[in-house]
């Protein structure tokens, strides 16, 4: 298949105006006779089911929680970029796309990144009039801080629950709806298949978490809206209920799987504990503006803070190295998560890593305390400190944070084009589920505006475009692809259920979270991602051999539902080490360990691999098929990232 990604002609700050001008549109009287699905109320999903509805569009929205309130949106914590330029520093729309572009180290499309820029405008000021009670300035005009990889600021925030407020505004506008009938809610369901009929997404397969029942609904068109995939690798910040399955599954139906090895690792999350945990918690960017990152200056120092000899408050300056600092002056702590993250895990190779494991570098703020006072942290930052406290059962204002890079978003995912449709007409995918905007890294702040971009402002214009060019006959789901669709599922569960193994989908988990963080996370070898594929390989053929799983299929059974998640992660982590093997370079969060510059840096490849990896699933136990959509770049110029 030729990927078409629709980015419409003319130069780069029309090319949005226009193409909504062209979209064919759906008159007020016909949007009704449409049937429109979203899966997912997180900021994406919950803002594009309201949206949508708003218009006139019958919506039917899915989630598997009890309530749209619990999206993992909510756990965003550090800000929102837009580019209002409150403090006069010099931003503009045109310098976050730029700043965009070269934090995902020039592998997202222009069009899609500059209309991410240009509608981040509209989206502080909708949110505003929804009541998010962001952070004002003195004089009342909304209040910015910095992040990484930019010098202006630009990052709007609500303390550190930014993600919370966002969401309690898209679930405000979600309600209107639903109290007006224009949105149907559906909780605690878990989408299982994506249905199929003459080419067109024309509805899903769920199943009822609490009672079993397997369900089928069907719409004009699909909306995907499920979060990325980060808990592949089991330990993340994501919650433990994140999962792949609606992407996976939209994938086998037909829609490609782009770029799937460009993982971010977040550089400040509190280290692992034990072998107990089940998620890591995520200390927001936003603390890089006040906290100093820094390690001993040497081992003998670093072995002594491990045996508890010494305390960080004890290390005199001289003998401290604040190497993001050091090594990246024009930025320094607020050097894109990529850099930062690379950076901490090289201090803990060196043997100066901190805290009883070594894994672990410090995030100091006794200059700010001492500077302004610890009041004035504490009105800044205060909930971040008190969870970190709470957890650590160590006081941040007396002794530094310990932090530790670990998985936290996923760039690749369901291929789209402009109009955010996968390769299956009539299925889309918005936020972090598609591949669109971020490159091989994300800039902190930028995963709220993306959502709250294709929710509120894109998909409204887009799925329209597509509406338009069929008639508002009614569908049903009574054509013979949906009894097929429901048949799978049901013939999936059974298998599942019948195995009667001694090993728990938790076990097997674990077992894969440490095969990808170790071969295919913060560095990757083609040598460990062979051994990996392998592992993968041995590990997919246990888990349908030795899968134990108590209850039956029609009753409530979390072990049920892990199974069937597990089961695509381990797929997707094969495909996630056959991108990464494929890609002959370093590029933001892909990092080879045999392609860096001789500083240590990721060293691109530009001739040879500017492009999206589009992978076509062709099916069981067949090597998927890539496609590449070349990358072309005409208002950046293509150089070695640096933010010395």
């Amino acid at each position: 298949m030729i990927l078409d990604s629709k980015i419409p002609e003319g130069p780069l700050a029309e090319k949005w105006e226009k193409h909504k001008f062209n979209v064919k549109l759906v008159n007020p009287a016909n949007k009704r006779k449409y049937d429109v699905i979203v899966v997912g109320t997180g900021l994406a999903g919950g803002a594009a089911a309201a949206s949508l509805a708003e218009l006139g569009y019958n919506v039917k929205a899915f989630t598997y929680h009890d309530s749209p309130r619990r999206a993992h949106s909510i756990a965003a914590q550090g800000g929102i970029n837009a580019a209002k330029n409150y403090q006069n520093d010099g931003d503009s729309v045109f310098r976050l796309f730029y700043d965009t572009i070269k934090g995902g180290d020039y592998r997202a499309r222009e069009a899609n990144v500059y209309r991410l820029a240009q509608v981040s405008v509209n989206i502080i000021d909708q949110c505003v009039a929804q009541g998010v009670p962001f952070a004002r300035e003195y004089g009342g005009l909304l209040a910015n801080r910095s992040f990484g990889g930019a010098q202006v600021s630009r990052t709007f925030y609500a303390r550190g629950q930014t993600g919370q407020q966002l969401l309690l505004g898209a679930y405000s506008a979600l309600s209107r709806q639903i109290a007006y009938g224009k949105v149907k809610m559906y909780t605690r369901s878990e989408m299982l298949d994506v249905v199929i009929v003459d080419g067109q997404a024309r509805g899903i397969i769920t199943r009822n978490l609490i009672t079993g029942e397997i369900e089928k609904h069907a719409a004009h068109a699909v909306v995907l809206a499920t979060g990325g995939y980060g808990n592949v690798f089991y330990l993340s910040t994501n919650a433990m209920y994140c999962n792949a399955t609606a992407a996976w599954r939209a994938h086998k139906k037909g829609a490609y799987f782009a770029n799937p090895c460009f993982t971010q690792i977040h550089p400040t999350c509190i280290p692992v504990s034990g072998e107990y945990q089940s998620k890591l918690t995520l200390m927001s960017e936003s603390l890089r503006n006040d906290g100093r990152v820094w390690v001993p200056k040497t081992v003998a120092t670093a072995e002594r803070v491990r045996k508890g000899e010494v305390k960080a408050s004890e290390i005199a300056e001289d003998d401290r190295d604040y190497f993001l600092e050091r090594k990246y002056p024009a930025f320094g702590n607020l050097v894109p998560r990529d850099v930062a993250s690379r950076n901490a895990k090289q201090m803990c190779d060196e043997g100066r890593g901190v805290g009883s494991t070594g894994l672990a570098v410090y995030l100091d703020f006794a200059d700010i305390i001492k500077r302004t006072s610890a009041e004035a942290v504490s009105q800044k930052y205060g909930n971040l400190f008190a969870m970190y406290e709470k957890i650590t059962d160590e006081n941040p204002y007396k002794e530094p944070m310990r932090i530790y890079p670990a998985v936290h978003y996923t760039m690749g995912g369901l291929w789209v084009d402009y109009n955010l449709q996968t390769t299956v007409p009539g299925l889309y995918a918005t936020g972090e589920c598609n591949f669109s905007d971020h490159g091989a890294n994300r800039l902190g702040a930028s995963a709220l505006m993306q959502g709250l971009a294709d929710g509120y402002f894109v998909i409204p214009y887009t799925i329209g475009d597509y509406l338009a060019q069929m008639p508002p006959k009614p569908v049903t789901t009574e054509d013979a692809a949906f009894q097929t669709a429901e048949a799978d599922v049901r013939g999936r569960i059974a298998k599942l259920m019948s195995i009667n193994g001694t090993r728990t989908p938790d076990d097997f988990h674990k077992q894969l979270g440490l095969i990808m963080w170790e071969y295919c996370g913060m560095a990757r070898s083609a040598e460990g991602l062979t051994h990996a594929k392998a592992e993968i390989q041995k590990l997919r053929r246990e888990f349908w051999s030795d899968l134990k799983l108590t209850g039956t299929d029609g009753e409530l059974n979390q072990a049920l539902e892990k199974a069937g998640r597990v089961a695509d992660f381990i797929e997707l982590g094969e495909l996630m080490v056959d991108d990464a093997l494929d890609r002959n370079e370093s590029c933001g969060g892909h990092f080879r360990e045999e392609y860096a510059t001789e500083e240590g840096e990721a060293k691109r490849n530009d001739d040879e691999y500017a492009y999206v990896a589009a992978w076509q699933y062709v099916g069981d136990n067949q090597p998927e098929i890539l496609n590449k959509e070349e990358l072309h770049f005409e208002n950046v110029k293509l150089t070695q990232r640096s933010y010395k």
